[in-house]
């Protein structure tokens, strides 16, 4: 592994991100090979490639993620053959997957202040606040909302670290509105729905029962939010991520940026953001380009 970590480092000139993304993918099938197979890196077979891939889709994967996993595999066991450490490379014959495009809805800026504006001063409302400014403040993932503990989150300096369910974090910044929302949820709200101090391994969402909210709980508060304002049809966790992505980008935001922030390794994801927004690339060219 370290080895061809350095190949694609040195040779191939792969970014940072990359390097990580076919580490954790390499890691996984070997995780997959030894749980499942009972074999080796080095002794896996076509049958073996097969049999990831179909787990893969078994888990519901997105055709981008199966296609990536299996691009760096087939890269990882290419480099492998050219080593003399196999004789084969079990990817070869795995075709990839037509990419499905997905659809990306957002809302308008003057939606989302409308829906921000909807939760009262009442306890669930101070979290419910908390919640969608946290949600459309750092583009996070509803995993990485379930996952949030308060040792997670520095109000002070303004930054949370967000955890995706391998444990992998990123640490992105938290904006004015929603570090004041964070603020006043945590000390006016917090510790009568807990029924004790806050502690810095506590979840941060809870429900009155004390436990962590759940994806279907996540849901359930924006759909009924999204009710009030007629987008209740619309309203899911992605349609704030998404909504955090295409207004950075309107704003002038960049992809490397964007893809920092958000944590995407594919890049085909942000330009799927950008090809929605209103950006017009004639104007950027006339404007920033020495021979225009």
């Amino acid at each position: 592994m370290k080895d061809f970590i350095e190949y694609l480092k040195t040779e191939k000139h792969k970014s940072k991100n990359t390097l990580i993304a076919y580490r954790r993918d390499i890691e996984g099938f070997e995780r997959f090979l030894t749980d499942k197979r009972s074999k080796s890196i080095a002794d896996c077979v076509e049958s073996d490639a097969v049999a990831y891939v179909m787990s893969l889709n078994g888990e519901s994967k997105s055709k981008a993620t199966i296609n990536r996993k299996v691009s760096a595999l087939r890269t990882f066991y290419d480099f492998l053959v050219n080593e003399g450490e196999t004789d084969r490379n079990p990817f070869s014959g795995i075709r990839l997957a037509k990419n499905d495009k997905r659809r990306i809805d957002f809302l308008e800026i003057e939606e989302m202040e409308q829906l921000l504006e909807l939760p009262d001063d009442s306890r669930k409302g101070l979290r419910d606040r908390a919640l969608l400014e946290f949600m459309y403040g750092t583009g996070a993932r509803v995993t990485e909302v379930v996952r949030l503990r308060i040792g997670d989150l520095n109000l002070k300096m303004g930054f949370v670290t967000l955890r995706d369910v391998n444990d992998e974090s990123r640490i992105v910044p938290l904006g004015k509105y929603a570090r004041e929302a964070m603020a006043k949820y945590l000390s006016q709200a917090y510790e009568t729905m807990k029924g004790g101090p806050v502690e810095s391994d506590d979840h941060v969402f809870i429900n009155y029962r004390a436990e962590a909210l759940t994806r279907q709980g996540i849901w359930k508060i924006l759909k009924t939010y999204g009710e009030q304002i007629g987008i209740g049809d619309r309203m899911t966790p992605q349609l704030l991520r998404d909504s955090f992505a295409v207004h950075i980008l309107k704003n002038g935001g960049d992809l490397k940026s964007l893809q920092e922030l958000m944590g995407f390794e594919d890049m085909s994801v942000g330009i799927a953001y950008l090809a929605v927004t209103d950006i017009h690339v004639r104007d950027v060219f006339k404007r920033c380009h020495p021979r225009a």
